[in-house]
């Protein structure tokens, strides 16, 4: 496997991320922890979970399987913070000192480790301060407890900022950001990776196949399987925002690029992820034994230029026919 560096860190990860979020959720603790050796004994290093995921039940079978497999060390282990950890008290979330400090203590313990490897945040938050929650991120790198840290759905002015704070105050700075990006939505394209790629920051890019919509399981003229996704699409304002007809159009096309290339859809909008300029290392999310095994095949797979060509056709780049990038673009409150 050819590994690559993260951002300007020095450290190399496997091109694909084993994203855990299912784990606790959907799949259960067992077929968890099989998923997770699978993927390691494939050669993929980089595992990606956070702390609102399952409310901490992603964090602890991670943190279980690692123990089990006596794999910790050799893993970069990535996590996040900001979601809301408890309804009634509203301090259980955001990118406060109070809730990061906190946070970290808790995640450390579900992960059953000493350091997180990246610890990110996982949404901006404009009424708080970026300097307030660089100074809690730098003070846990200098504690030993965290070693590197992220964002996560950022938008690019944001991260700028981030950066020109932490070298004005001389603290340590974001090393990575965490967008969506998949063959669905190429928006990222216009500003982000730009930028990402001028400031030596990696980007793993969640929901590479789109949520499932590039999976090759729906079909536009048939109700969404039952369990899938997407199964109450109607009554789901946020889904209908993706589930287009738009967005049919081109995963028609890309379904023909996928045939005849030999390869099925997934594995073709995971490998064209993995070629695109300025992209680490998508997240993949697997459910079940059989969709990681799909995942790792397109590690296989070599996208030409004649086949971006045939994409850039069917889905323009800087472009979107459904909605996954909905970084916060509004004004800054202390602007």
């Amino acid at each position: 496997m050819e590994y690559r560096s993260l951002g300007r860190t020095g450290i190399k990860v496997s091109p694909l991320c084993l994203g855990c979020m299912n784990f606790g959720g959907k799949t259960s603790p067992e077929d968890s922890y099989a998923i997770i050796d699978r993927a390691i004994d494939a050669g993929i290093n980089f595992l990606d979970t956070a702390n609102v995921y399952s409310r901490g039940r992603s964090e602890e079978i991670t943190g279980e399987a690692l123990k089990r497999n006596g794999k910790r060390d050799q893993i970069i282990l990535a996590t996040k913070v900001h979601g809301v950890m408890d309804d009634t008290d509203p301090n259980m979330r955001g990118n406060t000192r109070r809730h990061i400090i906190q946070q970290v203590d808790a995640s450390l313990k579900r992960l059953q480790t000493d350091y997180i490897d990246l610890y990110q945040i996982h949404r901006p938050q404009p009424d708080v301060p970026i300097d307030e929650t660089l100074r809690a991120l730098d003070d846990l790198i200098r504690s030993g407890k965290v070693r590197y840290i992220g964002t996560s759905t950022f938008a690019a002015w944001q991260v700028m900022e981030a950066l020109m704070i932490a070298k004005e105050l001389g603290l340590n700075r974001f090393i990575c950001e965490q967008p969506p990006y998949n063959l669905l939505d190429r928006r990222i394209e216009r500003e982000l990776l730009p930028m990402t790629q001028t400031y030596g920051i990696a980007t793993i890019p969640w929901s590479p196949l789109a949520g499932g919509l590039l999976a090759g399981k729906y079909q536009r003229d048939a109700e969404p399987p039952s369990g899938s996704r997407y199964e109450n699409v109607k009554a789901n304002e946020m889904q209908q925002k993706r589930y287009t007809d738009q967005a049919f159009d081109v995963i028609e096309g890309l379904e023909s690029l996928a045939k005849n290339k030999g390869c099925s859809l997934s594995q073709f909008a995971l490998a064209w992820c993995m070629s695109q300029p300025g992209v680490t290392s998508p997240i993949i999310g697997p459910r079940t034994m059989e969709q990681l095994e799909d995942n790792l095949k397109a590690l296989d797979i070599t996208i030409s230029e004649e086949d971006k060509k045939e994409v850039d056709a069917l889905i323009p780049p800087g472009r979107m026919v459904s909605a996954f990038y909905e970084a916060n673009f509004g004004p800054h409150p202390f602007r």
